[in-house]
C-alpha cells in the first residue's frame, strides 16, 4: 500500500480540464447560465448574511445556522464557477497541480460541513416545534458552538485523509481530466497506481456520512410530522408544514444529485456515459447555492421583511442622496451665473 503513495514519477505541472465532455458547442451557453446563477447565489447568500447580522432579532440558532449555510454554498460556488466559466467562455482549461488539489479539499469539505449543517437545521426545527418550551435551554450559545465546530472537524477528518491520498499518486501519463473541475475520481484514474483504495474510501466515507445525516434527518421530521398532526390549529399546522416543507426540499435538492453523482462516478462511463455524469456534479454544486437563500431565507417572514426593509432603506437613501446632489449643483450654477 505504501508504495502506491509515493511520488515515483514527477508530478505534472498542471491538469488540463476539458469541461463537460461532449458538450463543447454548448460551452457558451452554460458559461452564460452558470455565471447567471453563480451571480444569483453571490447576491442572494450575501443579502441573507447581511440582513442576519444586522438585525438584532435574528439571532436565533436557526438563522445563526442559516447564515453559516449561506457562507458555505458561497465558498463551495467560489471553489469552482469561476474556472468553469473560463473554461467554457475563453477555453483557459489548465489549472496547476497545487490548485487542483486546493479546488478538491475546498469542494469536498464544503459539501460535507453543508450536509452536517442541514442536520443541525433539522434538529433546531425538531426542537423548535416538539419541544417549545426548552428552545433556549436545549440551543444554547455553547451548544450551536459545539455543534459547528463537530462539523468542520467531521469534514476535516474526511476530506484531509482522502486529498493525500489522491495527491500522493504517482502521474506519469495525460494530465487531461475529463471534467470541468478538479473531482477526485477523475483526477485519481489518471494516476499509474490503481486509484481503488481512494475511491473506495471516497465512496464508504461519502455513505457513511451522508447516510447517518439523512437517517437523523428523517427521524427529526417523523417526530415534527407527529407533533404538527397533533395541532388543534389548523393554520399552526399549515404554517409549520410550510417551513418543514421548504427545508425538506432543499435537502432533496442537496442529497439526490449529490449522492447520484457519486455512485455514478464510481459505476463509470460503461454503465452511465460521461456527459451525463460530469453535468450532474457540476448542477449538485451551483443549484443549491443559488435556490438555498430562495427557499431558505426570503419564504421566511423575518428574514423577507427584513431584506425589503434594507432593500428599501438603501433605494431611498441613494434617491436621497441624488435628489441633494441634484440640488447641490443647482445652487453651484445659481451663484456662479446670478439673474
Amino acid at each position: 500500500m505504501e508504495s502506491l503513495y509515493n511520488h515515483t514519477t514527477e508530478a505534472p505541472s498542471t491538469f488540463i480540464l476539458v469541461g463537460i465532455p461532449g458538450l463543447q458547442s454548448s460551452h457558451l451557453w452554460l458559461a452564460i447560465s452558470l455565471s447567471i446563477m453563480y451571480t444569483t447565489a453571490l447576491l442572494a447568500n450575501t443579502l441573507i448574511v447581511t440582513v442576519i447580522w444586522m438585525d438584532s432579532m435574528l439571532q436565533e440558532p436557526m438563522y445563526c445556522f442559516l447564515c453559516i449555510l449561506a457562507v458555505v454554498d458561497m465558498v463551495m460556488a467560489s471553489s469552482v464557477v469561476p474556472k468553469m466559466v473560463s473554461i467554457f467562455s475563453s477555453g483557459d482549461n489548465s489549472i496547476s497541480f497545487n490548485a487542483c488539489f486546493t479546488q478538491m479539499y475546498f469542494v469536498h469539505a464544503a459539501t460535507a460541513v453543508e450536509t452536517g449543517l442541514l442536520l443541525a437545521m433539522a434538529f433546531d426545527r425538531y426542537v423548535a416545534i416538539c419541544k417549545p418550551l426548552h428552545y433556549k435551554r436545549i440551543l444554547t450559545p455553547q451548544v450551536m458552538l459545539g455543534m459547528s465546530v463537530t462539523i468542520t472537524i467531521r469534514a476535516t477528518a474526511f476530506m484531509t485523509p482522502l486529498s493525500w491520498m489522491v495527491s500522493h499518486l504517482p502521474f506519469c501519463g495525460s494530465n487531461v481530466v475529463p471534467h470541468s473541475y478538479c473531482e477526485h475520481i477523475a483526477v485519481a484514474k489518471l494516476a499509474c497506481a490503481d486509484p481503488r483504495p481512494s475511491s473506495l474510501y471516497s465512496l464508504i466515507g461519502s455513505s457513511i456520512i451522508v447516510g447517518s445525516d439523512v437517517a437523523f434527518i428523517a427521524a427529526s421530521y417523523i417526530l415534527i410530522l407527529q407533533a404538527v398532526f397533533s395541532l388543534s390549529s389548523k393554520n399552526a399546522q399549515l404554517k409549520a408544514l410550510s417551513t418543514c416543507g421548504s427545508h425538506v426540499g432543499v435537502m432533496a435538492l442537496y442529497y439526490l444529485p449529490g449522492m447520484a453523482s457519486i455512485y455514478v462516478a464510481w459505476m463509470g462511463e460503461d454503465i452511465v456515459p460521461l456527459c451525463p455524469q460530469v453535468l450532474l456534479a457540476d448542477l449538485y454544486l451551483i443549484i443549491p447555492p443559488s435556490l438555498n437563500p430562495i427557499i431558505y431565507g426570503l419564504r421566511t417572514k423575518q428574514i423577507r421583511k427584513q431584506t425589503w426593509g434594507l432593500l428599501t432603506h438603501c433605494l431611498f437613501n441613494h434617491s436621497n442622496l441624488g435628489s441633494g446632489i441634484q440640488a447641490l449643483e443647482k445652487t453651484r450654477q445659481l451663484q456662479r451665473f446670478p439673474s
